[in-house]
């Protein structure tokens, strides 16, 4: 039975990236929901075996100027709470942290750039294991705090918790798996007024990037691949929104 995967976009470079293809080679069908355009409610996600929520260069909290954030957040809420194959990223972590009940706030500081993660012992247990030595992408200037029932899996210097899960069908992501390192003209043109604003040049960025290249690639699909096999039994609805690990 074809199973349906369907993102949350909040800018259109922000895409699945390197997500699909592992979609696509898994037998999913792909449907992209655009925040601030489409519904997003816990109904109209329910059905979908698989959601994503992508990044974006607005705050998890910013729902007084977004108001789109409400429902977003409650639909992920209501999604979790039935036990639904979630993944976060960046603001999409964000806001999956929010949903459960954890803090988010401004960092204080942006952390922008490739730089590998460190690994808790739960981590290392993870498939997030397959990236250890290998720079992911950071963009991003705030922080959530690890959600009461989830784990704690990565950090870096500039920010102590960047991947938490919840169970094996939770996974939050501060850091972006998702984003190809050959497609990355696309954010240094989308986010080109915040690079100047904080006097970043994007050529670095471009020969991280490249050096990141086949080795990123490789590593984030054994770590989807890994992470979207199949879980023996229905997922249970989860109490409160949080539940133990299950690594």
């Amino acid at each position: 039975m074809t199973q349906t995967a369907l993102a949350v976009r909040h800018v259109a470079f922000e895409d699945l990236g390197l997500i699909e293809p592992v979609l696509n080679r898994l037998g999913y069908d792909v449907l992209y929901l655009d925040a601030g355009v489409h519904e997003i409610s816990a109904e109209t996600v329910a059905e979908a075996d698989l959601l994503v929520v992508l990044g974006g260069p607005i705050g998890a909290a910013d729902a007084g100027r977004y108001p789109f954030l409400t429902a977003e957040v409650d639909a992920i809420r209501e999604r979790v709470r039935r036990g639904g194959r979630t993944l976060g990223i960046c603001l999409g972590a964000q806001l999956l942290a929010r949903a459960l009940g954890a803090g988010v706030e401004a960092a204080g500081h942006s952390e922008i750039g490739y730089t590998p993660l460190t690994f808790t012992d739960e981590g290392l247990r993870s498939p997030l294991r397959h990236l250890a030595d290998v720079p992911v992408l950071h963009w991003h200037q705030e922080r959530f705090d690890i959600p009461a029932g989830a784990v704690r899996l990565a950090s870096t210097p500039a920010c102590p918790n960047q991947a938490f899960a919840v169970g094996a069908h939770v996974l939050g992501l501060q850091f972006h798996l998702e984003a190809d390192p050959r497609a990355l003209e696309r954010w240094l043109i989308g986010h080109a007024q915040s690079l100047t604003a904080l006097g970043l040049h994007p050529q670095p960025l471009r020969e991280a990037a490249a050096d990141a290249g086949t080795a990123l690639t490789t590593a984030a699909t054994r770590v989807l691949t890994e992470w979207l096999r199949p879980v023996p039994g229905p997922a249970a609805e989860v109490s409160g929104a949080v539940g133990c690990s299950a690594w």
